[in-house]
């Protein structure tokens, strides 16, 4: 059976594409490349090179498909602070002219990558699905303008989306073929490990003033390979005639700032010194997941946990770190 991966030539797709290419799925992945990188696409995948919003590609793509993993897309909160037309623009406007292509090619499954940041500051912790979305950065905004979109879409066109909010993804293959990679880079885990392999040990973590347990932010952290496997069973879900839904995935722990840099301090044997600064814009204080639904709905449970999660990425870094970008002398952290 053929899958369309969006994005596959990024650190989610990538890691997607290998493991349902395992699985025994035929994958084509459609890609501009921008962000992604042409070497991380497994050999045995048929490679798109063009954009979401391009008729013509996305109906090549689409051709002999049953369903679409959608996962291309900007997903930088600060980016999207700056230029939200532009994410706007990629998140919203061009994959709508793909759910126009999917619609006349028959495809209806779509598993939609979406994120926590359409909750915004939350009323409570942990978070479910049912909970009020209220973004506050255009990344999340943007986000769910296109989990309304596949709303629609499924009212007028049958198709059945299933909509997987992220929470913050780590790790690596454990075999260290496929990481996390982007340039410039942004998350925490892998700024941490850079430093660790440049031995600029000095770090700026954003703000310390938040309503926490150490004044730094909190996020559920999830390993990319429990999360791909979230994105197997939701397919078999949806191929086996399942209804729309919205999930959750996460671990359904927090760990703080300065938690994930003692972490990577256990796994690494590097000690950080940490110096603050002022908080990033359309960041709030605490997200941490309730994934009870994906267990319900998809049987779907995370086995990893965060230093796990680390290990994997180092081992991945200390093979990689010399091409993933570099390391500036002062390193933001999350």
């Amino acid at each position: 059976m053929r899958v369309l991966v969006t994005g596959g030539a990024g650190y989610i797709g990538a890691i997607a594409a290998r493991i349902l290419l395992d699985a025994g799925y035929d994958i084509a992945v459609l890609d501009t490349l921008e962000r992604g990188r042409r070497k991380a696409v497994d050999g045995r995948a048929t490679l798109f090179v063009g954009d979401v919003g391009d008729p013509q590609i996305v109906r090549a793509a689409l051709r002999d498909c049953a369903a679409v993993i959608h996962l291309a897309g900007y997903a930088e909160v600060a980016e999207s602070q700056r230029f939200p037309e532009k994410y706007f623009d990629n998140n919203v406007t061009r994959p709508t002219r793909m759910l126009e292509e999917m619609v006349c090619a028959g495809v209806r499954d779509i598993v939609f990558s979406s994120t926590c940041s359409v909750y915004g500051e939350p009323a409570q912790v942990p978070i479910i699905e049912s909970d009020t979305a209220k973004p506050i950065n255009a990344y999340g905004s943007s986000k769910l303008e296109f989990e309304a979109l596949l709303r629609q879409y499924s009212a007028e066109h049958a198709l059945r989306p299933l909509v997987l909010r992220y929470f913050n993804v780590v790790g690596a293959l454990p075999d260290g073929t496929l990481g996390e990679h982007h340039d410039p880079e942004s998350h925490i885990v892998p700024l941490i490990l850079r430093a660790a392999l440049s031995g600029e040990h000095r770090f700026e973590v954003y703000g310390n003033d938040y309503p926490t347990r150490d004044g730094t932010c909190v996020r559920d952290y999830i390993h990319v390979v429990d999360l791909v496997n979230a994105h197997r069973l939701s397919l078999e879900y949806l191929l086996a005639g399942g209804q729309p839904q919205v999930v959750n995935l996460g671990n359904g722990q927090g760990s703080s700032n300065l938690e994930v840099v003692d972490t990577c301090s256990e796994v690494t044997g590097v000690h950080f010194d940490i110096e603050f600064g002022p908080r990033r814009a359309g960041d709030p204080a605490t997200l941490v997941a309730s994934n009870d639904r994906a267990g319900r709905v998809l049987g779907w449970r995370p086995e990893r946990g965060l230093r796990e999660a680390v290990s994997d990425a180092w081992r991945w870094h200390r093979v990689h770190g010399a091409s993933s970008g570099g390391t500036p002398e002062s390193v933001p952290l999350h």
